[in-house]
């Protein structure tokens, strides 16, 4: 079952409720200062996993993407029938003196299922596989290490099949995807109802979660 056939059946009630006012979009980080680093994660729908990044301190944006494919300038259709190879994921922008990326990391643990592969919720596929996406030697070591901390403190019994990969081009989604929490709201909270997110994370990390 895909986001869309659920939003699909949510059609007429959301056209009749008023449009939420839209923020722009946050843009990723140019590169240009310095006192920025980068962070990419994939949690399933990219949706879900912008607002409990965007909220925190320190963090200067949060963009939806895809990543980790073989397709130049993917498309929303191609990743969503997965032949490029991409998964959904989310770069953020934050200040490494204001929050740290171990912070970062128990976020995205906590927002996400880490014992199904090729599989977030109800949307199936490679294409919104888990995945932390290290941009250098020091992330990839602090992932590895909050994995394995994990891996023994877990509440849940299955293992973790999270990858930790290499991070590699990635291609910021279309528009209409960025800050879709804030600008579809009622869509919004109706598919994480809808596709069990909520009631899962719930069930695996307990009821004082992030998301």
């Amino acid at each position: 079952m895909t986001r869309f056939r659920i939003l699909t059946a949510f059609a007429v009630l959301a056209l009749i409720l008023a449009a939420a006012v839209a923020a722009p979009p946050t843009a990723p980080t140019t590169g240009t200062d310095r006192t920025v680093a980068t962070a990419t994660f994939a949690g399933g729908c990219f949706w879900c996993m912008e607002p409990p990044f965007e909220h925190l301190d320190g963090v200067v944006s949060a963009t939806s993407g895809y990543t980790g494919g073989h397709t130049a300038h993917p498309t929303y259709e191609q990743v969503s029938a997965g032949v490029t190879g991409h998964t959904e994921a989310v770069q953020i922008a934050y200040d490494p003196a204001r929050i740290s990326y171990e912070r970062l990391l128990d976020v995205f643990w906590h927002n996400i299922d880490p014992t199904t592969p090729d599989r977030q919720f109800c949307d199936i596929g490679s294409q919104y596989r888990a995945a932390i996406f290290v941009h250098d030697d020091g992330q990839r070591r602090l992932a590895e290490a909050s994995k394995q901390a994990l891996q023994r403190a877990k509440p849940f019994t299955p293992p973790i099949v999270t990858e930790i990969v290499a991070a590699t081009t990635f291609w910021p989604a279309e528009e209409y995807h960025q800050d879709y929490a804030r600008t579809n709201p009622v869509r919004y909270r109706y598919y994480r109802h809808a596709c069990g997110r909520d009631q899962r994370l719930t069930e695996i990390w307990g009821a004082a979660t992030s998301h």
